[in-house]
């Protein structure tokens, strides 16, 4: 049989990959050897598997990751998966590319600064004027208040981040558990160079919503110097920004969901209320927290998983937190994407692209250390 068969050795050799690089992804699962030596343990791959080796070799050199690997290699012919896989890695490689290019160039602006400390540059858009309408600014921070963050271990999260966007003013909220993101038209945005967000405090955040009330059309934001301004209807609302740098928030959006289901908004919150959960340590800090387990049916709709351990798809999250999702800006509709076990869960408004929040999953045990569920009342 070896006479047949391709060595470890060998296929290192011919394919550019390290014979641990080889170990390693038969024990993943992904380019697992024809036959193992029972007596010396040792490797041996088919002639046929050598293409597979090569393959794997230039899916690393670009970045794949390990689950796309998986999946370009295990991809039925004429399936088209591999490259939907593939056109969905080179999107998220652009999408980096064009981050880094937008942090370059505020790089430069903060190192002409510090060599030109009196020329005023798109870091410090002391000048920078917003108008926004009253309407929308309140929806988008609806829809972002409920993930900010409050731990005073990580301070740089206990505010929203207003980020001009050329035409757009983005919100965003995180608490590391989840995050939240809105967007809403404005006027007077920086055009030709990015400008670093500014966090809005909590306490000037929930003063800014009540400024919104009814009779106010549009509202003039100052942003820039430390300091947040906001006129709307005769009234103004004035405060100190947060000076942090808040996290990347682009990476953790950029989601590749296998499956995206549109559902009303109160069917599934009653679902949930309803559903079993189980306990488990997914809160900060460790802390114990509800758990709600989604499962998709054999027709393809979510359901709330009373028996996880005998469901194929399994996706857990913290249930306050799904609640929370669930009400935030009222929507009517929602359209849920969901990538897998370990993926983050995307929740999402039907007509409003940029205003979405992402859940972490909750690690879920295997079937047999699952606890057992508690019953909602």
């Amino acid at each position: 049989m070896e006479s047949e068969l391709h060595s470890i050795g060998e296929l290192a050799r011919a394919s550019g990959l390290g014979v641990g690089t080889l170990r390693y992804y038969d024990g993943a699962e992904v380019l697992t050897p024809a036959w193992v030596d029972p007596q010396t343990g040792y490797r041996w791959y088919r002639p046929g598997q050598l293409a597979d080796a090569r393959l794997l070799a230039r899916l690393r050199r670009v970045g794949l990751p390990l689950a796309g690997i998986r999946a370009v290699l295990g991809a039925a012919p004429g399936s088209g998966e591999a490259r939907r896989v593939l056109d969905a890695h080179l999107r998220r490689l652009e999408d980096g590319l064009t981050d880094a290019r937008r942090e370059l160039s505020l790089i430069r602006a903060m190192t002409d600064q510090r060599e030109q400390p009196m020329t005023t540059g798109p870091t410090d858009p002391t000048e920078l004027r917003l108008t926004v309408p009253a309407e929308g600014l309140a929806a988008a921070l609806d829809a972002v208040r409920f993930a900010v963050g409050g731990d005073p271990e990580v301070p740089a999260l206990a505010g929203v981040l207003f980020e001009p966007d050329g035409p757009v003013l983005r919100l965003v909220a995180t608490d590391r558990y989840r995050m939240a993101l809105a967007e809403v038209p404005a006027e007077g945005g920086p055009t030709g160079h990015p400008v670093a967000g500014t966090i809005v405090p909590t306490p000037l955040v929930d003063a800014l919503r009540a400024l919104l009330g009814p009779g106010a059309a549009e509202v003039s934001l100052t942003l820039g110097g430390g300091r947040v301004r906001a006129e709307a209807g005769g009234h103004r609302v004035e405060g100190a920004a947060l000076d942090f740098d808040y996290p990347d928030h682009r990476a953790l959006t950029r989601l590749e969901p296998e499956h995206r289901i549109t559902l009303p908004a109160a069917e599934l919150r009653a679902a949930v209320e309803a559903g079993t959960t189980r306990t488990l340590p997914s809160g900060p800090h460790g802390a114990e927290c509800e758990v709600t387990v989604l499962t998709l049916t054999g027709d393809g709709r979510l359901a709330v998983a009373t028996d996880p351990a005998a469901e194929d798809f399994r996706l857990a999250v913290n249930r306050d937190f799904l609640l929370d999702a669930l009400g935030a800006g009222r929507p009517e509709q929602l359209v849920l994407e969901l990538g897998g076990p370990i993926a983050p869960l995307a929740i999402r408004t039907p007509g409003r692209a940029g205003t979405f929040s992402v859940l972490m999953p909750v690690r879920l045990p295997e079937p047999h250390e699952l606890p057992e569920p508690a019953e909602q009342s």
